[in-house]
């Protein structure tokens, strides 16, 4: 998206046009100047080790809204370049990493960044998607699909989704979803992420039927907010949601009809995000959620600021081989009563 701030925000209508009119300006500028980069040392299907044959592990995994748009139309307070750097080197310490708006300081944000495996970037507004996964697992396959349907300022690049295969251990693969769905909340944007979310979900069931899945990424949509289908894809795809597992009892929820986002920079543990971590169990695999955490601290200045217009989200995940003997659909209901 070219504008992310969370809806509703009606009384910024005015704002929005402003800046899309801004974001026409400078598309125009990029289409003349443009020069593709594809990041530092941007490794896919680079030679790795063989990995260990094991039954079981932990993954450590984040998403993060970097707001890696041009400065001067970015919504976050502090330097960008800068910024996406000191993320860049941040994400260090977690496995997986899923993140949204990666535009225009891709080369900052993989400068000091040491995962093995980096998609490459598709380049700047209006050319790149945004997303960008980096792993310390091997990507073994990667491929990104623009939304059919967008709004606003969402259409001026080719948003959407990007799927990617990622070995975890000898014979053992995840596949791995990054989102970023249309925004704001006027009835032509709500529309049209109802839809992203729809051929997200058939692409699942084409390409992922029956497989272990992490979806990771901005869905600019909550359970509460009466328009939006998130719960409808939640079903849809059999997937657990690991902040109403481990931080609201396991409870989605309900509908409210004055529903008002909070600002993305002020969403707690406790409360819903549009950035969200949802995991799927499969014959094969057998997930265990820990420890959802709203990353403040790890990534805010020392002055305070957050170093993007989003908190980034993370969630240590325990993995098991199944057995003869498991049933997953027991284990499933085991993890909704938890």
């Amino acid at each position: 998206m070219l504008i992310n701030l969370p809806y509703p925000q009606k009384s910024k209508a005015w704002h929005f046009r402003f800046l899309m009119l801004l974001s026409v300006f400078f598309s125009l500028i990029f289409l003349f100047s443009y020069k593709k980069s594809n990041g530092s040392k941007a490794n896919l299907f680079v030679e790795h080790p063989a990995l260990e044959d094991r039954s079981s592990g932990e993954l450590s995994l984040l998403t993060y809204n970097i707001a890696g748009l041009p400065a001067i139309i970015s919504s976050a307070e502090t330097p960008r370049a800068s910024s996406i750097r000191e993320i860049g080197e941040r994400i260090n310490r977690f496995d997986i990493v899923n993140v949204q708006e990666d535009f225009n300081y891709n080369t900052e944000l993989y400068s000091f960044n040491l995962h093995p495996y980096r998609t490459q970037t598709m380049g700047t507004v209006p050319f790149g998607d945004g997303l960008s996964t980096l792993s310390k697992f091997p990507i073994m396959e990667s491929q990104r699909i623009a939304w059919s349907d967008c709004s606003g300022s969402d259409c001026f690049t080719p948003k959407g989704f990007s799927y990617t295969r990622i070995q975890i251990a000898k014979d053992v693969f995840l596949d791995v979803y990054n989102i970023h769905a249309t925004a704001q909340d006027n009835k032509n944007a709500v529309a049209a992420r109802k839809k992203n979310l729809k051929q997200l979900a058939a692409f699942i069931h084409e390409n992922s039927e029956c497989q272990p899945l992490l979806i990771m990424g901005d869905f600019n949509a909550h359970y509460a907010f009466v328009e939006d289908n998130v719960r409808d894809f939640q079903k849809e795809i059999h997937v657990f949601d690991s902040w109403t597992l481990l931080r609201n009892k396991g409870l989605v929820p309900e509908h409210q009809e004055d529903f008002v986002a909070s600002h993305a920079l002020n969403v707690t543990d406790d409360c819903e995000s549009i950035d969200k971590i949802y995991f799927r169990n499969s014959d094969q695999i057998i997930f265990t959620p820990k420890n959802y955490q709203v990353q403040h601290d790890l990534f805010s200045t020392d002055s305070g600021q957050s170093l993007s217009d989003h908190c980034a989200i993370s969630l240590n995940l325990e993995w098991e081989l199944t057995n003869s003997s498991q049933d997953t659909s027991v284990v499933n209901d085991e993890l909704l009563l938890k």
